[in-house]
């Protein structure tokens, strides 16, 4: 196995370096040990870390009475959010920047704390005065533009609870999202710029709140600059205004703005393409703790950073960049549009004009920014990048290895981070200042007391495995909103006493760990469980192959059977021919993985299904492709690519 030392970073002059020193662990071992023998003091010097405040010290760490399903953390403790992630930066340096925004068109907004800290508050106060208050439910239905952090922050200002939602649902999912929380305020924007021309919303947005009861004001952020919404009529239950107006009112004198650590701050809704989506409670004091702890420690990210992921307000990584970069005093940027629209190296230029020092993106991206002649960074162009992330899905070695060596010229660490919704951030990452291995990690994030298990719990290395989780940590989510008995269903019946996470994951003889995808789209071949990672590096290793899904289908004489999915470099070489490309595919398949492992099928497709943010829909595909319900679909970034699935499937009946 080649393990890589990224050359721009020293281990000794890291965060998490200082943070082991300074508390006299030893090593980064030694830490692990130690935070999981005594949970309550590693957390402790955590808080102490990320600098989180409390305007009422809490009397008792963590408290297990109701067991580790449902823990009570910092116990007695009140913590004013907005003073935490705003209000000190403010007073400190008003004039530096806390978020930077880029359009579709290359427009570009900024806010300095001072800036945030009196929009922030006009906000609230007019929240407010619209009703909200310790415990209303808020739903944002919004692209990635400043008001998106500020409507995040206004409401954890007065305790409301933000329903964040994918901009690019269709009106039925937000309404199956809103009617769930019963939110009764509705932010949505106008629309937003996607590939230089208009995505409008507000249609949707309308038809949303004419379908559920609970809203009583619908709040337009007029992104478009339409400066009206002619032909939209509001229904007759809730109001129509403008974020403008609501922006502009005189602030309330600061109060009392502190709230229990275990008050909820935010439900983040799943994409629900494998059943109904849950409402996933997030706290005051876990959620924006657990962030800034893993921005700081795996990330390496420091007050003078600036972090920009390529993501969605909707999901876990807009929410977690808003409150765990600010917490910590840093930059973000936020991006309207596409990584490669109007070219592939719009990233790049971005990074450059802003700045950017820790810069996310998904592997999928990678994989098509890999496809594009102009993908490659102009010298000079990535001068301030000092850390590449990654999340949301597992990696392939070809695109890992043209990340690190060809765009971060073998100097930037890839921090590969996989967690979840419901963790509030990682459980495993990589750690910059130390060698890694290409689509590997590091290990657990401190404080998350990961291991990998047979199906009776029992520890196990060198072979795949459920990845666990021993001990409850503060970011993890507080339930399922309104669906407690869900929630202990989905992660500690399988296993008692343990978080089963649903991925699969080894340990191999260096010490490095493997995510190899869900646990439930794991294949059996010949007897052989295998992540669908397996086949789809093999494939896109081939130099005709672009990208690659695989996933298992019902088989009657051998159980199961693999089909894959490809799209490729040079569309000429597919449909026309394409027998002869699948059986020399196949064959490479075989070579690689061996001749029992060869697909059943390889077929070849103009798109990839995917979200909006790349995550690869494997259950979508399957479904699709075996006549099985789909679900949701409404976060996928391509519709049309699962008709030609389904047309596959016409034809092979």
């Amino acid at each position: 196995m080649k393990v890589f030392t990224p050359s721009g970073c020293e281990w000794k002059g890291t965060r998490l370096a200082r943070f082991i020193e300074r508390h006299g662990y030893g090593s980064l071992d030694q830490l692990q040990e130690e935070a999981e023998r005594d949970a309550p003091r590693f957390w402790d010097r955590v808080v102490e870390e990320v600098g989180l405040d409390w305007a009422v010290p809490y009397v008792q760490t963590l408290d297990l009475q109701n067991g580790p399903m449902w823990p009570e953390w910092f116990v007695g403790g009140r913590l004013d959010l907005f003073d935490n992630l705003i209000g000190k930066h403010a007073r400190r340096h008003p004039d530096k920047i806390a978020i930077r925004w880029e359009g579709d068109a290359g427009e570009q907004r900024s806010l300095s704390y001072g800036e945030l800290e009196r929009e922030v508050a006009a906000v609230a106060t007019g929240l407010r005065a619209l009703g909200l208050a310790q415990g209303s439910r808020i739903a944002l239905y919004l692209p990635m533009v400043p008001e998106a952090a500020v409507i995040l922050l206004a409401a954890a200002r007065i305790g409301a609870i933000s329903v964040p939602m994918f901009s690019g649902y269709s009106a039925d999912s937000v309404v199956q999202r809103v009617q769930d929380a019963a939110a009764s305020v509705l932010v949505c924007a106008n629309g937003y710029f996607r590939r230089g021309k208009p995505v409008r919303m507000l249609a949707d947005a309308l038809a949303a709140a004419d379908a559920c009861e609970s809203v009583q004001n619908v709040v337009v952020v007029d992104r478009l600059g339409n400066g009206s919404y002619e032909g939209e009529e509001p229904g007759g239950h809730y109001a129509l205004r403008d974020y403008a107006t609501l922006a502009a009112t005189t602030p309330e004198a600061s109060g009392d703005d502190s709230f229990g650590a275990s008050a909820p701050l935010m439900l983040v809704y799943t994409s629900g393409t494998t059943g109904k989506p849950k409402g996933v409670v997030h706290t005051h004091g876990g959620f924006p703790l657990k962030a800034a702890q893993d921005m700081a420690m795996a990330f390496d990210l420091r007050e003078d950073d600036s972090l920009m992921w390529v993501t969605d307000m909707g999901w876990l990584m807009g929410p977690w960049m808003v409150f765990g970069a600010l917490l910590l005093g840093a930059t973000i940027v936020l991006c309207e549009g596409t990584p490669d629209y109007p070219d592939a190296g719009r990233m790049w230029r971005i990074v450059q004009r802003h700045g950017v020092t820790h810069l996310g993106l998904s592997p999928t991206l990678v994989r098509l920014l890999m496809g594009s002649r102009d993908a490659v960074p102009a010298p000079g162009t990535l001068d301030t990048l000092r850390v590449f992330g990654s999340t949301g899905e597992a990696w392939n070695e070809t695109p890992w290895l043209w990340l690190f060596e060809t765009v971060g010229q073998s100097r930037r660490p890839i921090v590969n981070y996989s967690g979840g919704t419901e963790i509030g951030g990682g459980i495993l990452a990589c750690f910059p200042g130390l060698p890694q291995t290409a689509c590997g990690f590091n290990g657990p994030i401190p404080g998350m007391a990961a291991d990998v298990v047979d199906a009776e719990g029992r520890p196990v290395r060198g072979s795949v495995g459920e990845l666990v989780l021993r001990a409850p940590w503060p970011g993890m989510t507080r339930g399922f909103w309104n669906d407690p008995d869900r929630y202990e269903d989905t992660y500690w019946a399988t296993l008692p006493g343990l978080w089963v996470h649903g991925d699969w994951a080894s340990i191999d003889s260096d010490g490095y760990w493997f995510v190899h995808g869900r646990s439930d789209d794991t294949i059996k071949v010949a007897g052989k469980r295998l992540g669908p990672t397996e086949f789809e590096s093999a494939l896109v290793s081939h130099p005709l192959v672009a990208e690659a899904v695989a996933v298992g289908v019902p088989d009657a004489i051998k159980g199961e059977a693999v089909v894959c999915f490809v799209t490729l470099h040079d569309p000429r070489s597919g449909p026309e021919g394409w027998s002869v490309w699948e059986t020399e595919l196949s064959d490479h398949v075989a070579r690689l993985l061996g001749k029992p492992l060869r697909p059943a099928r390889i077929h070849a497709l103009a798109q990839i299904p995917k979200t909006r943010n790349g995550k690869i829909l494997r259950r979508v595909v399957r479904n699709a492709y075996i006549g099985r319900p789909m679900g949701d679909l409404s976060s996928m970034e391509n519709p049309r690519s699962i008709e030609e699935v389904i047309s596959l499937r016409t034809a092979r009946v």
